[in-house]
Parts: structure tokens; sequence; C-alpha cells
């Protein structure tokens, strides 16, 4: 989809289409959410929820770019859904967006997570919001399976985005921080 294409279309267009795309690339690969029955689809709504109300809160914010971005963020990471793919169906402002949320499975388990934040720091605000949304929504009671050190490991993790992609989006910087707050 050109840009032109979709400044055109409305955001409740857009999210229809990348919802649909989404929702079938994952439920393909019969994905869930961790540690629940939920359809993946679930975590992508939820995320785009956050970049929805981010927008209305945020001056100068692309919130058709974000939403797109929000709810394919996974897709390369978890489906095999190619870059290509991505740019042709939806542009490359999208697909540069969710390929720097994706991380990089060729570096080390501990190196990951700071290479796509590095990333996600050359490309507009809205892939930021993105990463800050995800964490926010993934800040729910950890699965009864993660022990002690998950947890605080997955809590300093949240701190380091939060730090790391500060000026990125002051309405979910604030509720990033209250979430880690409240996460134990």
């Amino acid at each position: 989809m050109s840009s032109l294409i979709t400044k055109q279309m409305s955001i409740q267009d857009i999210y229809q289409k990348t919802i649909k795309f989404a929702a079938q690339k994952h439920t393909d690969q019969n994905q869930t959410i961790p540690g629940t029955d939920l359809p993946y689809i679930v975590h992508l709504s939820n995320v785009a929820m956050e970049i929805l109300l981010a927008s209305e809160r945020s001056e100068n914010f692309d919130g058709k770019l974000a939403v797109q971005v929000a709810l394919l963020h996974d897709v390369l990471e978890d489906t095999p859904t190619t870059y290509e793919e991505l740019e042709n169906k939806f542009g490359q402002p999208v697909a540069k967006g969710v390929l720097a949320l994706t991380k990089n499975a060729d570096l080390e388990k501990d190196q990951r997570m700071m290479d796509s934040l590095n990333r996600i720091k050359k490309l507009p605000k809205e892939v930021w919001a993105v990463k800050l949304a995800d964490r926010i929504t993934n800040l729910q009671p950890p699965p009864a399976h993660w022990s002690e050190e998950k947890i605080k490991k997955y809590k300093l993790e949240a701190e380091i985005i939060l730090k790391e992609l500060h000026g990125g989006n002051e309405y979910l910087e604030k509720r990033l921080e209250q979430k880690i707050k409240e996460y134990n």
C-alpha cells in the first residue's frame, strides 16, 4: 500500500485491514498469548489500544503509522511473513518499524533487546511508542511457571526500555512507569 493511499484511508479502515492481516498470520501459527489460551490477536489489539489512546494525547503523532506497526509488531519475529511482504502490503515506513521491533535471532540472547532499542531510536517516535505500548501490555501478572529471577529480569528490561526510549511519548512513558511500579 503506498503512503498516498494510507493517507487517504481512515484510521478505522487501516486498523481493520491491518488487524485482519496480523490475525491471520498469527492464527496460522496457532499462536496464543503465553500462559493462556487466548488468541495472540488479543495482545496485538491491546498494544494498538494503547497507541490509539496515546495518539489522542500526543501532538504531531502519526496514529495511522503507529497503529499499523502496533498490530504488526511481532509478525516478522513470530510468523513466516517476510519484510518484503510487509513492505509491499503496508509500505516501507511500516515495514521498517516492524523490522526495528523484531529481535535479531543471530545475536546472543542478552544482546537482542539493546540491538532492537538502538534500531528503534533511529526511527520516528511512533515506533518508540509501539515498544513502550508493547511492554505496558506485557506487564500483566506473570505466568505461574515464571521463576522469581525471570520476573525480576523482565521488570529490569522494562526499566531499560523506559530509560532508553525516554522522550519518545510522554503519555506512554507515564503509563509504563506506573506499570513497572505495580509489577511483581
